[in-house]
This record gives C-alpha cells, structure tokens and sequence, in this order.
C-alpha cells in the first residue's frame, strides 16, 4: 500500500558532521610510506603526508605537532588520553568499564540488546578536549563507544552523548551502536584524509579506507600524487587567505550536494564551498536547528563556519579563519591564535573597551571586605575578544568562543533570553543595567546593535507571530549574510505562506547561489503555486543547487516542467530519483518507481525512507518476500523505525 507522500517531506536529510580536535602531541605514522612511484599518478590520486616531508619537512614536523594531524589516531600509547586502568563510568544512559588488556585498550559496556561485552577500542577520535573511542564491528562499521574521556575537565570519563541529548535509551538514533554513530558515515570524512567508504548491500558489510588519519596535508591541499611526481606548483592547490571552503567544510554542519559515497563528487580543495554543500543555518527541513540562539548566530561549537560568514569582518572586512589562525604547517600559539591577531590589521583606533586595564595588585580587597573571585577575562587587562567573541558557545561540556565577531548586546538578552558578552563576565549585573552602561560609552550603540536585534525580532519562536515585517527586512537586506537571509525566507514561509511570493518573487534572481537556493525551497514550504513560472525561469541556473530545487519545488506541485528538469541534472544526486520514484509509484509505474528507488539506494544505501518505499512496491505487487528484505534492511540502519517495523507486522503470517 504506498501512500502519496507530500514529495517535499521525503527530500531526506543527510549526515550533520561534527569535527572535532584530535590526540597527544606525538607524530602519527601514516599510509604513505614505503609508496612507489613508478609510473606518474594521474590528477586526482592520493599522495600521503609521508610523499609530502620529502621536499616540506619544515612543514611536516609543524603539522605533526597540531591537532589536525591527531583528529583520528590509531589507540596507541602516544595518543591515548583517557585513564583506562580499571575506570568505570556509569550514568543514566550508559555504564562501562575501562581497562587494559595486553597491549589495548578495552571498553565494556550493554550493547543493544543489554549484553554486557568487551569492545576493543581501534581507533580515537580527538584528544584536545574530548577523546572518543571507537570500535570496529565484524561488519565494518566503526562505531563510537558511548563513553568519551574529558581532557579538559578533570581527567572524568563522561557520556557526552547524554550531556547533549538527554537520556539516550537503544531506541534513541544516537545510541551507541545504533547508525547514527557509525564513524564511517558520521565522522571519518573531517577526521581523515583521502577517505573512501563503501557499502556492500549484498553482504550488508562496510569497506573504508583512507591514505592519512587525521587531517592531513592533501585534506586542504588537494590530491598530491602528481605534484609529488612533477614538483610543480600548477599541480597542487595552495589555499588563499580570502578562502573559507577548505575549513568550512569541517568546521560547521552542512547538508552535502552529493551523497557521501559518491566518491567521484566529493569536495575537492579549490571547488566553491557553495557548489559542494549548503551549510545548516537555523532550520533543518520543517525543523528548527537547537543549536542556535535566538538571534540566529551558533550556539554550539563546531558551527564556526555558520558563524564568522555571519559576522561584519567577514562580509565587509574580508576576514577569514587565517586571519587570525595559522595554517596547521606553520608555527603557531595554542589553538593556532594568537590573543587579537588579525583585529589591528583593520582596527586602528585607541583602544575604546571603556575598561581599566587592571593586574593582581590592583585586585587588593578594601579591609575588611569580603574577598571576590572575578573572572580572568577582568582581572587581566581586557582584549577585543573578551567583548567580541566570548565564551558564549556551548561544547556540552566546555564553552568556546562566538565566532560570529559581534558587539555585545543586552538589548537581546532582555527581550529574547539571548545571553551576552557584559554579563558573561559581570554576571551580577542586570542586563538592563550593562545596555544602560554601553549607550553611555558608545552614543551610536544602538544603531550597531540593530542588525541583531532585528534577527532576534525575525527568528526568535516567542515572537513568530510579529515576526513578518522582521523577516522581509531581513531577506530584502542584499548587505545580510547569504545565509540568514535564506534561513529568514523558510522561516517566513513556513509562518507567513501567503505573504511568500510577494516577498520572494521580486527577490528570486539574486546574485548568490544559496539565496536563490533557499528562497526557491521556502517557495516549497509556502505551496506558492502562483510562483511556478518564476521558479522555472531558474531550472537553468548555473548552479547545481538552484536548479535541483527549481525542479523538486516545481514537481511538488505537479508541474511538467519540474519533472522534465529532474530527468536532466546528474544522476549522481539523490533527492530527484526520489521525486521521480514516488511519481512513478503514485500513478502505478511500478517498474519506473523500482528503477528510480535503485539508483538512489545504490547512492545513499542508508535511505530509510526509501528502502521502505521499495519494500511497499515489493507488497503491493505481492512479494512479500521481497518487501520483508527491504524493510529489515532499512531497520538495520534504524531499527526504530516506525514505518518499517509497522509494515513487518502488517506482512501476512509466514513472511514476517
């Protein structure tokens, strides 16, 4: 029995990636050595960091001493952080038991079942702040241990998936064993370098490879094999300081223009960011991100892509992560910074913080008084980061600094709950009492801190009913970033659809590929289907991306022209085989909808929905068989599912 399914619903999500740091300050070995190189490599092969030292040795000892070079790590003494002699750890969602065993590592804890058994720790992930420990199934899937070690903290074991989620029970998707926290899948793209994974649908088993662990030289460099062979520059890509692709794609969640094992279209140093993925900014499909505050910047580490493309540096000033970090190769302070690098280079003027710069000395109590521990950030002389990119960014566990570069703003703490740099440090201090302090010392203030205040007023959900001339302000404004503007036009959609295409319409032929991307998806959400022949003046576009959605969007409405347009872009993407399937199937064509189905599932294996789907056709048609296969085989990759597991239980007895 096959539904008809509202098409826009079924355009599934794909992996959200979070990079993390990596392990101890040793050296990793790493899969170049000993490689020949007897015929030249073509363009796009894979050297190894090892083919680099030769002619970069220099550089080769400063990566080997930063934590990229440590993001994955085999689990070897050198890079072991956690105290795994006889540990234990037991919290609401998970308990395990941490010890050696000859010359490993051993993690014993409840699998999904509740069996209680010993898993062999392979692999780590991390080591700066927090360090995961990873297992190999007998299927190939790596999969990351429910326990993580807290360097930062005090030396604890913790179960960060529980600090971030809640309880996590072996229904939730994030528990431990479930697909969720498959590394392969979920992690090892920012985490290695050269990357390939693989899955056999006919074995159900997982193959990865890579040519380094952890991120090396090629993972911004580009494939290396034949500027190893010919030495010349035109053969390797040398990122500049105005680029924010080659860290972007790590560091901030996105959605992938192509599925992951779709190996020949993966990123590639050099490509735009925008070509490759569309970066996870407020919502998630019908969802809303929690990993924002109300006023639309990051409030979760790991989105610091999503953040500095946010801030005024970045879309006026230019400035980019090298600005203020140094390249993994190059020598550099902790955290690859330095306190205020970059901020003179375009801010000249006296210092204008308003605070006195103050030393131990000058922290001596009147007599008698009680004693006040104060933050550092006031006890040493205060710096532009302390007001401009506070640690007001939660990594569950510890607090990172916003990226997003702004001015401190209690005007939005006071209407929206949105926290702010004063009373991070002057947390006694009313916030009424701090926006009072800063319009005193800086006169034009408010007039810097409309622009947020204004995100705050569109994106906040307690104010979404008065939220509408906000939102259009903000989707009108060409100086907003790219993406809150397209963010704003889902929100606005989605809250206001018949206000959409007299907003958007005028709007839909921007300069920036994301905006038209967006704006055509909010179309979708808002069912405007008065805007269908602007849509189709962009199922052309130049961009991959904005002709993709022109296309789903125009098929949702059943329009011709968006079904002509889904048969025409690279068979590669997913989502149209999706589109076209689910058509096909409505309308009967069994055997179309079945072509369609393949060819998606043969990109992304892992498509839940589309796997039931398939198994619908193999019931409807009476191969219940059949459809039992495909409906296991989607709950091998969720074995939640409700879809599935409802449809198990419907099969007549004897198939189930």
């Amino acid at each position: 029995m096959i539904r008809r399914l509202a098409p826009l619903l079924l355009l599934l999500a794909f992996c959200h990636r979070e990079p993390s740091p990596a392990a101890a300050r040793h050296p990793l070995p790493h899969a170049g050595e000993g490689s020949s190189w007897e015929q030249p490599p073509s363009h796009g092969r894979y050297a190894g960091s090892e083919a680099c030292k030769e002619c970069h040795r220099k550089n080769y000892d400063h990566w080997t001493h930063d934590w990229h070079s440590r993001a994955l790590s085999k689990a070897e003494p050198p890079f072991v952080a956690g105290k795994f002699a006889n540990a234990h750890f037991k919290g609401d969602s998970s308990e395990a038991w941490m010890s050696h065993r000859g010359d490993g590592y051993v993690m014993r804890t409840r699998n999904r079942e509740g069996q209680l058994l010993d898993y062999n720790v392979e692999w780590l992930i991390g080591g700066k702040r927090m360090q995961d420990a990873v297992t190999l199934f007998d299927d190939g899937r790596w999969q990351v241990l429910p326990v993580y070690y807290h360097v930062t903290g005090r030396g604890d074991w913790v179960d960060y998936n529980e600090a971030k989620q809640g309880r996590v029970g072996p229904d939730h998707p994030h528990f431990w064993t479930n697909f969720k926290r498959t590394a392969n899948k979920e992690c090892l793209e920012c985490h290695a370098t050269g990357v390939d994974v693989r899955y056999d649908r006919a074995t159900h088993t997982w193959s990865t490879s890579f040519t380094d662990a952890g991120v090396a030289c090629e993972a911004c460099h580009g494939p290396g094999a034949r500027h190893a062979e010919t030495k010349a520059k035109s053969d390797i890509f040398r990122p500049s300081k105005s680029d924010m692709s080659v860290c972007g794609r790590c560091h901030g969640p996105h959605e992938p223009l192509f599925p992951l094992l779709v190996s020949d279209e993966q990123f590639h140093p050099g490509e735009k960011y925008d070509d490759r993925y569309q970066a996870l900014v407020i919502t998630d499909g019908t969802e809303r991100s929690g990993e924002f505050f109300a006023d639309g910047r990051p409030s979760s580490s790991s989105f610091e892509y999503q953040a500095v493309v946010q801030s005024r540096c970045y879309r006026v000033g230019k400035a980019t992560c090298l600005s203020c970090h140094t390249a993994p190769h190059q020598d550099h302070a902790a955290n690859e910074v330095a306190l205020d690098r970059g901020c003179g280079d375009c801010h000249k003027g006296p210092d204008h913080s308003h605070h006195k710069k103050q030393t131990a000395d000058s922290r001596q109590q009147t007599a008698g008084a009680p004693a006040v521990r104060r933050p550092l950030s006031v006890v040493r002389s205060p710096t532009c980061v302390d007001c401009h990119m506070p640690k007001l960014v939660s990594g569950v566990l510890d607090k990172f600094p916003d990226h997003t570069l702004d001015i401190p703003n209690p005007r939005n703490t006071i209407a929206h709950d949105v926290p702010n740099a004063c009373t991070n440090c002057h947390a006694n201090k009313p916030p009424v009492e701090m926006q009072k302090a800063i319009e005193t010392w800086w006169p034009d203030a408010a007039s810097r801190q409309a622009r947020r205040s204004r995100l705050a007023d569109a994106v906040d959900e307690k104010t979404r009913n008065d939220s509408l001339a906000p939102l259009t302000a903000v989707v009108q404004d060409t100086s907003e970033a790219p993406t809150l503007r397209g963010a704003c036009a889902v929100l606005l959609a989605q809250r206001f659809p018949g206000d959409a295409s007299r907003v958007l319409v005028p709007l839909l032929h921007d300069s920036d590929q994301l905006v038209r991307a967006k704006f055509v998806e909010a179309f979708g959400y808002a069912r405007s289907r008065d805007a269908a022949e602007p849509i189709a003046s962009l199922i052309n576009d130049p961009a991959i991306q904005v002709r993709q959605m022109a296309a789903l969007v125009l098929a949702s409405f059943g329009d011709q022209r968006g079904f002509d347009a889904l048969e025409k872009l690279p068979r590669a993407l997913f989502r149209p085989h999706i589109m076209l399937a689910i058509r096909a199937a409505n309308s009967g064509d069994f055997d179309r909808a079945t072509r369609e189905l393949d060819i998606a599932i043969g990109e992304v294996p892992y498509a839940v929905d589309a796997l039931v789907l398939r198994g619908d056709i193999a019931a409807r048609r009476g191969d219940f068989a059949q459809a039992k296969s495909w409906f296991d085989e989607a709950l091998r990759f969720n074995p939640s599912h409700r879809g599935a597991l409802a449809r198990l239980a419907a099969l007549p007895t004897g198939n189930r």
